[in-house]
């Protein structure tokens, strides 16, 4: 870790704890600030501010008072509260510098950096490239959304470290300097806009990605996608382009039925274990970074025949009379699962709803045609039944949970089905997170005769 003294002395806000507010009071602490963490759990339910306050940190729960900013030089703050928030907001009017803890990963990191981000397939690429860094006995460590807290992955690396950090929109954000070695988007897709707004801010956020590279750094870039190579162009890091539907001169493609890199064959595709043509991309992204990193061709070539994926997206459970369940939790919004959807040619009875951001699902039509049954839940449940309608789904059922949905599913099934949860939708009507979400879906599966 670097011994930085860009926060010594310097009264630092801390908003919010989960594990990365807890994660950067703690550094800052380490790094002489003066630090007063604010959450709204109250104290005596908080063990994490239980915690800091025993430390010697100034700790307010239960509200946000404007007070808090009286003297505040710095705000750290957890990346899933938005900048509408009374004090943010207030802090901006002021001229507060805001960032995540990112930020402060990057500060104090003696290891390069591997940011990935985008809308779909962040969290396969990312474990892709950590699990093919170590076949090649490099000193991977993975943080981030997928992950440790940056930070603290951060504090324990050296230089001989390379840290592989899967970045939401709502993270990037938050950052100032941060510069990663070697940048990679996958795709922009309509995603967060309760919280962004708009796509524009949506894109703009995902951007900071590249924004502060130089010449000496790479930007890995998706060439199929007009959005990304727009904003890895706002950058100065060498572009390094991968694309599915064409061959490139340079950079990762698909030719003769094989991956390739530059003018080296890696693998033929019919060798790859990971299911899903969408997952082609995610794999010609994590070759580019991997390469550009010294990795062996041999030992990309060992997690590609054995990496089954990750779970809670496109995770195969188990088969119960020639029916495949598969969960695919992560699927947060329609590309997910439209991606989840082309990846089957058998007759498909897809598990899908959750919670209602406002928007349609008419873009998903297209998609739905090995789909035979529709099982809804959640809050979308009726926009999702509508769009069954539109697509002449004739069998359609709505429960009042995964677990329902999975019980539904047996009985609507027959051999060579595929049975599918991918929601299309956020967990948070109805569960803490994509992961309790399929967690319960997976452990119905298993009670299934």
């Amino acid at each position: 870790m670097k011994q930085i003294n860009d926060f010594k002395d310097k009264h630092v806000l801390v908003l919010g704890l989960a594990k990365s507010g807890l994660a950067a009071a703690r550094l800052l602490h380490k790094l002489g600030a003066h630090v007063t963490v604010n959450d709204m759990l109250p104290l005596e339910e908080n063990e994490s501010a239980q915690e800091l306050e025993a430390m010697g940190l100034s700790v307010v729960c239960g509200s946000h008072p404007p007070e808090l900013l009286d003297g505040a030089e710095y705000i750290v703050k957890n990346p899933g509260i938005p900048y509408s928030n009374t004090l943010l907001a207030k802090a901006l009017e002021m001229q507060i510098p805001i960032v995540t803890e990112v930020e402060l990963a990057y500060l104090i990191s003696e290891a390069d950096m591997i940011g990935i981000t985008g809308s779909n397939g962040k969290t396969t690429t990312t474990t892709l490239i950590h699990e093919m860094l170590l076949s090649d006995r490099k000193k991977s460590l993975i943080a981030g959304n997928i992950g440790t807290v940056a930070c603290e992955v951060a504090e324990k690396a050296d230089k001989d470290s390379i840290i592989v950090t899967e970045l939401s929109s709502f993270q990037l954000m938050g950052t100032e300097t941060f510069r990663p070695k070697i940048a990679l988007m996958l795709n922009l897709f309509d995603a967060h806009l309760d919280y962004h707004g708009t796509r524009e801010e949506y894109a703009s956020a995902k951007s900071r990605i590249y924004a502060n590279q130089q010449n000496s750094d790479f930007a890995v870039v998706n060439a199929d996608d007009a959005e990304v190579v727009k904003a890895a162009a706002a950058g100065n890091g060498e572009k390094i382009f991968f694309s599915v539907k064409k061959e490139l001169e340079s950079g990762a493609y698909i030719k003769d039925g094989a991956v390739w890199f530059n003018d080296e064959k890696i693998i033929d595709v019919k060798e790859i274990v990971l299911p899903g043509r969408h997952n082609l991309e995610n794999i010609l992204a994590a070759v580019c970074a991997v390469k550009l990193s010294g990795a062996k061709t041999e030992a990309i070539r060992r997690v590609l025949t054995s990496f089954k994926g990750v779970k809670h997206r496109l995770q195969f459970i188990r088969t119960i009379n020639g029916v495949k369940y598969y969960n695919d939790s992560k699927a947060t919004n329609i590309l997910a699962t439209s991606k989840a959807l082309q990846a089957f040619d058998a007759p498909t009875v897809l598990l899908a709803g959750g919670l209602d951001r406002g928007n349609e699902f008419d873009e998903l039509i297209p998609f739905l045609g090995n789909v035979k049954t529709l099982i809804t839940f959640g809050q979308t449940a009726p926009k999702l039944e509508r769009i069954a309608a539109d697509a002449g789904i004739e069998e359609v059922k709505r429960v009042d949970n995964v677990e329902q949905a999975a019980y539904a599913a047996f009985s609507l099934s027959q051999e060579g089905d595929i049975v599918l949860l991918s929601p299309a939708c956020a967990s948070w009507d109805q569960y803490k997170t994509f992961e309790q979400r399929g967690d319960m879906f997976e452990n119905a599966v298993h009670k299934l005769k």
